[in-house]
C-alpha cells in the first residue's frame, strides 16, 4: 500500500470519527484511511451531461473512508457503516452484481439497500465491473465513513463519498485504477446504483482536484486541465452561502431538465447540446417549444461562459470573471429555472455588498450560492445575507469560505 499523505495539524475531526466508527463496527483498527473532497463549481452548471465544459474545484471539506480487509473464508463480505446513519449494511461481495445490475436505482427504490449505503456499495460493484475482477478472488472489506462536507448544500457530498470509497478499495483490493477511472466508477455508482442521473463533473473534481486550482473538464473527451485560480494572491475569498433549502438529485426537477436537454438535442439533430453553436439559437427557437428552447439556450450560453472564464483567469486573473458569474446565475434563474428565492436573495445581496461576482452552484432547487469577495468582506457579506434572509422570513443561511484543495488521497 502507498504511504499516507502528510496531514495538516488541523485535519478534520471526521478522520478520527471514521477510525472510531471502524473500530466500533469491526472490533479492530483499519488498514488505512482514505479521503476525497467536496467540490464547488465555479461555473458550468448542467453542462456536464450535455458533453460540455465545466470548471469546478475541490474544497477543503472532505469525506473519509476507514477501511480494512476481513477474513471471511469462502464467503467474502463487504460491510459499510456511516456516522450519518444508524447501523451497518452488509452484502456478500458475490451478491453485488445481483443487487445492482438491474434498472437504475432499483435496489434503493425497492428498499434492498439504503440510499446512503448504495453510494459506497455501488462503487464496489462498479469497480468490479470496470476491472473484470471476480468476487471470489477478492477478500471481504469493512468500510466506515465520516464526513465534514455539508450535505444538501450543492457541494457534492455524494461524489466525496464515492471518491473516498473508490480510493480505499483501489488500494486494499489492489485494483490499480488511475484517478479518471475512479471518477467514472463513482459516476456509474451514482447513476445506476443510486439512480441519480448526474454527469461526471463532481467525481472528476472531487478525485482529481489540485490545491489553488480549478479543473477545466471537457465532459466529452474527459480531457482535464488545471487552471490556476489565484484567489489568495488577489486578496479574494470564495464565500459559500448555504441556503439550507435541501434538494435531491434523484428526484424530479433534475431529471426533467436532463430530459429537456435530450429532447432539444434530438430536435436539433445533434448528439448533445455541446454541438449547438450560439449562432444556431435562432433556429432552435423556431423548432422548440418555449421551455425546451430556454433549457437549450442556458446550456449553449453556459458552455461559452466556461470558456470565457478560463480565458479570463489565464490572461487577467480572478477579478475579471465577476460578470460571467452573475450572467450564469441569471441564466439558471430565468432559462433553466433551477434557482429558488433564497438563492436569488443570496446572489443579489452579495453583489449589492460589493462581491466581484456571485451565482448559485450545484444542481439547483436549493443548496448554495457562491460569492467571490474581498477577503475583508466575507464577514460583512455574511451579515448582509443573514439580514436579508431574516427580512424575508427565510431560515438563516450558513456561510463559510472554501479553499481550492487537493482531491483524493490516503490520509493514514
Amino acid at each position: 500500500m502507498t504511504a499516507p499523505a502528510s496531514t495538516s495539524p488541523h485535519a478534520s475531526a471526521a478522520l478520527d470519527e471514521a477510525r472510531r466508527l471502524f473500530a466500533h463496527v469491526s472490533g479492530r483498527q483499519p488498514d488505512g484511511v482514505w479521503s476525497s473532497a467536496g467540490r464547488a463549481n465555479l461555473i458550468g452548471e448542467h453542462t456536464d451531461y450535455n458533453e460540455g465544459f465545466v470548471l469546478p474545484f475541490a474544497i477543503q471539506h472532505r469525506t473519509y473512508a476507514a477501511a480494512g480487509l476481513r477474513s471471511d473464508g469462502g464467503d467474502p463480505r463487504i460491510r459499510v457503516a456511516s456516522t450519518f446513519a444508524a447501523g451497518a449494511v452488509e452484502l456478500a461481495v458475490g451478491s453485488l452484481a445481483a443487487t445492482f445490475d438491474g434498472p437504475a436505482g432499483t435496489a434503493v427504490a425497492d428498499g434492498a439497500v439504503p440510499e446512503w449505503a448504495a453510494y459506497a456499495l455501488g462503487v464496489a460493484w462498479a469497480a468490479l465491473a470496470a476491472t473484470g475482477r471476480s468476487a471470489d478472488e477478492l477478500p471481504g472489506v469493512d468500510i466506515a465513513i465520516a464526513s465534514d462536507v455539508p450535505v444538501g448544500a450543492g457541494l457534492s457530498s455524494s461524489a466525496a463519498i464515492e471518491g473516498a470509497v473508490a480510493s480505499a478499495l483501489n488500494e486494499v483490493w489492489g485494483l490499480g485504477l488511475p484517478p479518471l477511472e475512479m471518477a467514472l466508477i463513482g459516476r456509474r455508482a451514482e447513476n445506476e446504483a443510486v439512480g441519480a442521473p448526474t454527469g461526471v463533473m463532481d467525481q472528476v473534481s472531487s478525485i482529481m482536484g489540485r490545491a489553488d486550482a480549478a479543473t477545466f473538464l471537457d465532459c466529452r473527451s474527459l480531457d482535464t486541465q488545471s487552471v490556476d485560480l489565484g484567489f489568495a494572491a488577489e486578496g479574494l475569498e470564495l464565500l459559500v452561502i448555504d441556503t439550507g433549502v435541501k434538494h435531491s438529485h434523484a428526484t424530479g426537477g433534475y431529471r426533467d431538465r436532463r430530459d429537456a436537454c435530450e429532447r432539444g438535442a434530438a430536435a436539433l439533430g445533434v448528439a448533445a447540446l455541446r454541438d449547438v453553436p450560439a449562432a444556431d439559437l435562432d433556429r432552435a427557437r423556431d423548432l422548440l417549444d418555449d421551455a425546451t428552447f430556454r433549457r437549450v439556450r442556458h446550456i449553449v450560453t453556459e458552455n461559452q461562459r466556461v470558456l470565457d472564464t478560463v480565458g479570463a483567469l489565464r490572461t487577467s486573473g480572478p477579478r475579471a470573471i465577476g460578470d460571467l458569474l452573475v450572467a450564469s446565475h441569471a441564466s439558471m434563474r430565468d432559462d433553466f429555472e433551477i434557482s429558488v428565492p433564497e438563492l436569488d436573495v443570496a446572489v443579489e445581496t452579495a453583489v449589492a455588498e460589493g462581491a466581484v461576482g456571485a451565482r448559485m452552484t450545484g444542481g439547483g432547487f436549493g443548496g448554495s450560492a457562491i460569492a467571490l469577495v474581498e477577503a475583508a468582506a466575507s464577514a460583512p457579506v455574511t451579515a448582509a445575507a443573514e439580514a436579508a434572509f431574516a427580512a424575508r422570513g427565510f431560515a438563516a443561511p450558513h456561510c463559510f469560505t472554501v479553499i481550492p484543495s487537493q482531491g483524493a488521497r490516503r490520509d493514514a
